[in-house]
């Protein structure tokens, strides 16, 4: 009996991973931004609102993710040189660091400052927290630099992602594409040079 190598991640690892990097996106550009007045004034509420939600759902996403990861069966890595793999998982490592500590950070922002999170539909989540403002505020900043590293970061992915694909030829984008994108001939990019 053949063994077949896996090529591919599966329809459930791939939906998860779009879906991230697509919630993740809209989170940043729905991102309310600025000063806690300007965040929590009336006319900014959708949004505020929206930037929350998609939070939230990222945050139980990469829980999802991380579960899911544990008894999904994932293709073999492709050979690359060692800082390449190193890189890698230190790139992998980063994204899921911060996939939980931009949310968790807002969320703890904005209960220290004294606000409930307020989701579409208006549901809110009371604070939990006791008030400490300057905390809360300190926890906002470093939950905006941690949202600006997060894209960075998820652009280094893409473009290493990009140059697998083009330069090495070796399929690791094309693992993560759906069968009805990806290419049908992946063993050209597995026996490429």
């Amino acid at each position: 009996m053949e063994h077949r190598v896996r090529t591919h991640y599966g329809p459930a690892a791939q939906a998860i991973h779009w879906l991230t990097a697509l919630l993740v996106l809209a989170a940043f550009i729905y991102g309310p931004g600025g000063s806690e007045q300007r965040i929590y004034m009336a006319a900014r509420d959708f949004d505020r609102q929206l930037h929350e939600t998609l939070g939230l759902c990222v945050l139980a996403l990469v829980v999802i993710r991380l579960l899911w990861r544990m008894v999904d069966t994932r293709p073999e890595p492709v050979p690359v040189a060692r800082w390449m793999g190193v890189a890698a998982k230190a790139m992998q490592g980063g994204l899921y660091l911060l996939l939980f500590a931009v949310p968790l950070t807002a969320i703890a922002g904005a209960w220290l400052e004294g606000h409930p999170l307020t989701l579409l539909a208006g549901l809110q989540i009371a604070p939990p927290l006791g008030k400490s403002h300057d905390l809360g505020l300190k926890l906002a900043g470093i939950h905006t630099w941690l949202g600006d590293a997060i894209l960075w970061l998820a652009g280094f992915h893409a473009l290493a992602a990009l140059f697998h694909h083009f330069v090495m030829r070796d399929g690791v984008l094309i693992s993560m594409l759906p069968r009805w994108i990806a290419p049908r001939n992946l063993d050209r990019y597995r026996d490429a040079p």
